[in-house]
């Protein structure tokens, strides 16, 4: 992987209409373009932002500046429209690794506890998202944060998420959120290879797990997936038996032995907008 390159744009506008998969919600939030994690199944490889850049995925990254001004206007605007649902981030992750100093994630957050939509939906990979519990605790009755655990198993994780953060950490980060009192979720998603412990672990931090596949959840039944190459790196592993569309419902019938029904929520459901949890 080449070394990440870094530039600056200030966007005309931070929100954009949600459409198709997250049309539950009225917007996405990206508070960059790009995304160092670079993992070898992210659908948004397959997008438009990611295929006309003449640029690989993971070596570059657009930071947005003056979210305080642009965003803390646009959002009362929205708000004078209607109620305002969004999830964040929708083509990045907000709490990669550049938000450690440019903290763009963190001043959209502080407009939103000043400015508060109707609900917030955080999505992320990185344990860096405790730092922010000082402005999530101010907006608690109408957030979510979700954080994607894949798999226990930490071989995995490198395998196909090198540059992502180890799995122990992500557990401890859900374990911290819940123990300040925010609602949070661990999304399997996409399930990658676990042990058979995985599903107590989860149990013993959250309640309420995520799960999605790359069949239900990349937005083409699994056609995106396919041709970014996936099937050969479990051909490589010896995993094929996981690549298929039964795997989600053997996942969710590991989970049934130490979650309630009511605890599991599949694709597209566990993503969407809940102002009244």
């Amino acid at each position: 992987m080449s070394p990440v390159q870094f530039s600056r744009k200030t966007p005309k506008t931070f929100l954009t209409r949600a459409t198709g998969f997250l049309e539950g919600y009225s917007h996405t939030l990206n508070p960059y373009m790009g995304c160092a994690f670079a993992c070898s199944y992210c659908y948004v490889r397959r997008m438009p932002i990611a295929l006309f850049r003449k640029q690989q995925w993971g070596t570059w990254v657009d930071i947005k500046e003056q979210a305080h001004e642009i965003f803390g206007k646009e959002l009362k605007q929205a708000k004078k429209k209607g109620p305002v649902t969004i999830f964040m981030s929708s083509s990045t992750d907000p709490y990669q690794p550049v938000e450690y100093k440019e903290k763009v994630t963190r001043a959209l957050v502080e407009v939103m506890t000043a400015e508060k939509p109707d609900f917030l939906f955080v999505q992320t990979r990185s344990p860096l998202v405790t730092r922010d519990i000082d402005l999530f605790t101010k907006l608690k009755d109408r957030i979510r944060i979700s954080i994607t655990v894949e798999t226990d198993l930490e071989e995995i994780r490198k395998t196909f998420t090198p540059q992502a953060p180890p799995v122990r950490a992500r557990l401890h980060a859900l374990n911290k959120l819940r123990e300040a009192g925010l609602p949070v979720q661990a999304a399997i998603s996409p399930v990658l290879p676990f042990s058979g412990e995985f599903p107590k672990k989860l149990s013993e931090i959250v309640d309420r797990v995520c799960v999605d596949d790359y069949f239900k959840g990349d937005g083409s039944g699994g056609k995106r997936t396919e041709r970014l190459g996936i099937r050969e790196i479990y051909k490589s592993l010896n995993l094929q038996q996981w690549y298929n569309e039964q795997t989600i419902n053997k996942t969710i019938g590991e989970l049934n032995k130490v979650f309630d029904p009511s605890q599991i929520c599949i694709s597209r459901n566990g993503f969407l907008p809940d102002p009244h949890q």
